[in-house]
């Protein structure tokens, strides 16, 4: 049976916050910030390569801060403590298991061949690998999901700010972005990375306050579970309770679908394929880096959880009906209402502007790799090729401002979702799983032939489709949730892909085995295993300690909440 469908995902009217000349001070010294920033990054934006990869100069610490800043979007921020007031402590499995391990495999396993065999893109390792066919649907459906999500991002901002602030959500909407679109334009992907490197830690002073004045107003970590396990059952505050096969919980889903759809497949589809966070490693300035990106941006994900969790939590238990039609407020509104009951003047200001930051941030690395695919992945190969240069920086730039536009567009899709987490879990399930299934089998199996990546993807994007819409949607089969539909959705994706690219592999010739160096694991080819920069030998910078360290950090933060 399905859950109810709430109404449309707008913040209460009532969520209005006292700001005042302070507030607007602190939110104005932050765009001019971001502005200023897009002007100096322009200095260095030459080449093409310099537009769409900041000319693969980038140190680690910087590519690993602006890694986890595109991902700490405000559709994350809000999202998950969105989900945090639904499911309760279930929350963390989308960090732990549903992240980390990920993210450690990106950077030990699968940099390497994004960044040794020279790609500019995601889709484009999918040309080497396979065939034209394949890179070509791969980009178009990554295009796709970039222009969903980041306007995913706008409407979360636009709602946010006519409940918050006032603005009409066309005032909203305009000026965030002119902004993204302003220091985009200028300074290409250094300018984003500089600006999310900025946004990371504005988003932590919006949040810690938030977190600590909350936990106080609920009297703290024991008063506040106390009163969830009240009124929610026991299982509401902890990661595994009530999951076991056939058991009923919040989440509506069991160990098995959590492990499987969660843990493995849209957590292993998102991190390892989604070129909005992969640019950023690519960015980076040798291999050593590139794979420390994502380890480095393990560790600060790892307690984010607790930023986004609490607040969520805390919301439950001051509104116990909240996300029903009896409360007048969706589990949206978790961290705006905190903000509104909590927060003085200055600190407001302060939260205000970390959210817009946030909303900015995951916008501008879904716009920055939507002007890459699109340049160089469909119009450089596909419409007009052997041009100049120069032809396709000035490209690039034209194409960012229509992405923005195009987000606009789809900023409302997402207005049928009370939790807008559910709604990125499903373009996940749709969009990046498929295209996991097939760079893991195409990596791992040699046999793999060029016909089967096209066919996998058509497979994979077509049965999650199915069973979201068909299966779960007109009630065929009974998934308590959207969550435990999209872990479902995302397994169905998963093994379609799988099963046609096998069949069709079979039936056609496989690439000769030449051609397969550096494109599949255990083969190597140039740059794939460069000597260690100057400094990066140190032992606090070896990618296998790091990403091993993120693992059992990660499974150790389970232990609290495990019982």
């Amino acid at each position: 049976m399905q859950t109810p469908t709430y109404a449309p995902a707008y913040l209460a009217a009532e969520l209005r916050l006292p700001t005042n000349g302070l507030d607007y001070t602190i939110l104005g010294i932050y765009f001019a910030v971001v502005l200023g920033i897009g002007f100096a990054a322009r200095r260095s934006v030459k080449t093409s390569l310099d537009f769409f990869l900041s000319g693969r100069s980038m140190p680690a610490w910087i590519t690993g801060l602006a890694f986890i800043s595109a991902n700490l979007a405000a559709t994350e921020i809000l999202g998950m403590a969105a989900n945090s007031a639904q499911y309760g402590a279930y929350t963390v499995h989308w960090y732990w298991i549903g992240a980390i391990p990920a993210m450690v495999f990106l950077g030990l396993v699968m940099m390497p061949f994004y960044y040794g065999s020279k790609v500019r893109s995601v889709p484009e390792f999918l040309l080497l690998r396979f065939d034209r066919g394949s890179h070509l649907l791969s980009s178009i459906l990554f295009a796709c999901a970039a222009i969903l999500i980041a306007g995913v991002n706008l409407y979360a901002l636009a709602i946010v700010v006519e409940a918050l602030l006032g603005w009409p959500q066309w005032v909203a909407i305009v000026v965030a972005g002119f902004f993204v679109l302003a220091y985009i334009t200028l300074g290409g992907l250094s300018s984003a990375i500089y600006n999310e490197v900025l946004q990371f830690f504005v988003i932590l002073a919006a949040l810690i306050p938030i977190v600590a004045l909350s936990l106080k107003k609920a009297g703290g970590w024991g008063e506040l579970t106390h009163k969830l396990t009240a009124t929610h059952g026991e299982n509401f505050t902890t990661a595994w309770g009530g999951t076991g096969i056939g058991h009923a919980n919040p989440l509506g889903a069991n160990w098995l679908t959590i492990v499987l759809g969660l843990g493995f497949v849209l957590s292993f589809g998102y991190w390892t394929t989604n070129f909005a966070e992969v640019q950023r490693a690519l960015s980076a300035k040798n291999l050593s880096a590139a794979q420390r990106t994502p380890l480095i941006a393990a560790f600060p994900k790892i307690f984010i959880v607790f930023l986004v969790m609490i607040p969520g939590l805390v919301a439950a238990a001051l509104v116990p009906k909240i996300g029903t039609s009896g409360s007048g407020l969706q589990y949206n509104d978790a961290i705006p209402y905190l903000m509104q009951e909590l927060l003085p003047n200055g600190v407001l200001g302060i939260a205000v502007t970390g959210l817009l930051a946030a909303f900015m941030a995951g916008m501008a690395a879904n716009v920055s790799s939507f002007n890459t695919v699109f340049t160089n992945d469909i119009w450089a190969k596909y419409v007009v090729r052997d041009r100049q240069d120069t032809y396709y920086v000035r490209f690039g730039r034209l194409i960012t401002a229509i992405g923005v536009l195009a987000s606009i567009g789809t900023a409302f899709l997402a207005s049928s979702f009370s939790n807008i987490m559910s709604y990125l879990q499903t373009l996940f399930s749709f969009f990046n799983v498929p295209m996991f299934v097939v760079f893991i089998v195409g990596m791992f199996w040699k046999r793999a032939s060029k016909k089967s990546g096209f066919w996998g993807l058509i497979a994979g994007t077509t049965a999650a489709m199915v069973n979201y819409f068909v299966l779960y949607k007109q009630g065929i089969i009974g998934i308590p949730t959207d969550q435990g539909a999209n872990f479902v959705s995302a397994i169905a994706g998963f093994v379609a892909g799988a099963v046609v690219m096998v069949a069709v592999s079979l039936f056609t010739e496989p690439r000769p085995q030449e051609e397969l160096q550096g494109l599949v694991y255990g083969t190597r080819a140039p740059g794939m295993s460069e000597p260690a920069a100057p400094g990066d030998e140190a032992w606090y910078r070896r990618p296998a300690l790091l990403g091993w360290g993120a693992l059992v950090l990660a499974a150790l933060c389970y232990i609290p909440f495990s019982f």
